[in-house]
């Protein structure tokens, strides 16, 4: 246990040093490992172990049918944003809530909700959103603050509303279902997109300069909007549908694996964003590459998280913790209230998926022994990472956005962003204290 907790603190101080992730878990779990085996740092014996356990684990993750899932999401997702389907939400989103204090932001939330149904990518959400939104808030003479605030903090939701990418390798991780966890987060994220909205009324209360009211569109306007949409839904209910079986009848005869799903709605987007003029040779070869370079980081990530689990599950970390827990007695939710204390302090500074792969083989184990759901643990796990991703000092939707906007400091989105996280805090206790907000769709699978 003890080498196993120089060894996180170790990936902890790389990683402050500016050392990419994988490289920090990587070299660690290596090195871990072959003391583990040799008895010291650097003998003959350890190494030639690591390096063994190394070659296997780059081999099966490459190998492994499973993980093909991750880059069809992610096409997908760059498909439906050559689509222009993200203009097409948030004219929808703002022809029924624009002409509201506050209204354009709250569209830009439901919109980015509506993204993220059929993105599955936090960062890719913000970085959409906010090329369609932040004009129209500018021009209506909104805050920085509320702008940027609420695209940051609605982008998130593209980690949880499914498909999610996130849930799909907690899932690949922690061998639970990934059908279960997906529609397990459909009710969190629509909780998390009306948390959103009051968020914003918040914030226009205190200050009704921040978002004035914006033109009231018409019942014609509103349904026209409406009907740009289709294509949204039925990408949604092609993907999802397939996956729990709604399109399980005479002619169509369809169910889906997740690959599958995954396949079916990139080709679905595909072809969208073809009939609508979108793509062209450049912009689809860019799409692939973007694909590509997205997936070979994930796979990297992945394969440095598996490599530093291997070592601290050899130093037995986790039969540890569950020894410790179980000799003082200590109340399952007070540990669970401690695990989510230590995720909300790595998350100001740990991007998402680092942390969720550095803990999840650590924690997993814990939470299962001491009675917790696998799916109830995903999604709370999805929801703390939500929180890091907005969270100084190391808020990732915050410099995706910073990036993207430009002149609008960190601290104007920091200081904006404050009332989102706070309620996404509320949003946590609610999920942990009632665990049916979570497990009430999976049980009636």
């Amino acid at each position: 246990m003890t080498a196993a907790l120089i060894g996180f603190a170790i990936v902890l101080l790389l990683v402050l040093l500016r050392l990419p992730i994988v490289f920090s878990m990587g070299l660690v779990g290596t090195l871990g490992y072959a003391y583990e085996r040799g008895g010291s740092l650097l003998s003959e014996r350890g190494m030639k172990a690591a390096m063994s356990m190394v070659g296997r684990q780059i081999t099966d993750t490459a190998q492994d049918y499973g993980l093909s899932v991750i880059p069809l999401f992610i096409l997908m997702g760059l498909f439906v944003n050559k689509g222009g389907l993200a203009r097409e939400l948030y004219a929808v989103s703002n022809a029924f809530l624009g002409h509201l204090r506050g209204g354009l932001a709250m569209a830009t939330v439901a919109a980015c909700g509506g993204f993220s149904a059929i993105c599955g990518s936090s960062l890719a959400t913000a970085a959409t959103m906010s090329k369609v939104a932040m004009p129209e808030m500018r021009r209506y003479g909104y805050a920085d603050g509320l702008s940027t605030a609420s695209i940051a903090a609605g982008g998130t939701l593209g980690i949880l509303i499914p498909p999610s990418v996130i849930l799909v390798i907690y899932g690949l991780l922690t061998e639970t279902s990934i059908g279960k966890l997906f529609i397990a987060g459909v009710v969190p994220g629509m909780l998390g997109i009306l948390f959103y909205l009051f968020a914003v009324r918040w914030t226009v209360w205190r200050n009704p300069a921040a978002g004035p009211a914006g033109e009231r569109a018409d019942w014609g306007a509103r349904l026209r909007a409406l009907r740009s949409v289709w294509a949204v839904l039925l990408l949604f209910f092609l993907v999802i549908g397939g996956l729990y079986g709604l399109l399980d009848f005479y002619p169509l005869n369809l169910t889906f694996s997740p690959t599958e799903a995954a396949g079916m709605g990139a080709m679905g987007a595909f072809l969208i964003a073809l009939s609508r003029g979108g793509l062209t040779v450049s912009n689809t070869l860019e799409v692939l590459k973007e694909t590509s370079f997205t997936a070979a980081s994930l796979f990297s990530v992945l394969i440095g998280a598996q490599i530093f689990s291997n070592f601290v599950n050899l130093a037995g970390l986790p039969e540890s913790l569950i020894g410790i827990v179980t000799a003082y007695d200590v109340s399952p939710f007070v540990v669970m209230l401690m695990i989510l204390g230590i995720y909300i302090l790595l998350g100001m500074v740990f991007e998402s998926l680092s942390m969720l792969l550095l803990t999840v083989p650590i924690f997993f184990p814990l939470v299962i022994s001491l009675g917790f759901d696998p799916v109830w643990f995903g999604i709370v796990v999805v929801v703390v990472t939500e929180i890091s991703l907005i969270t100084p000092p190391v808020g990732l939707n915050v410099f995706i956005l910073k990036g993207v906007v430009g002149d609008v400091t960190t601290g104007t989105i920091f200081r904006g962003v404050t009332p989102f996280w706070a309620f996404d805090i509320l949003r946590l206790a609610l999920i942990v204290l009632v665990p049916a907000i979570v497990l009430f769709l999976p049980n009636q699978m």
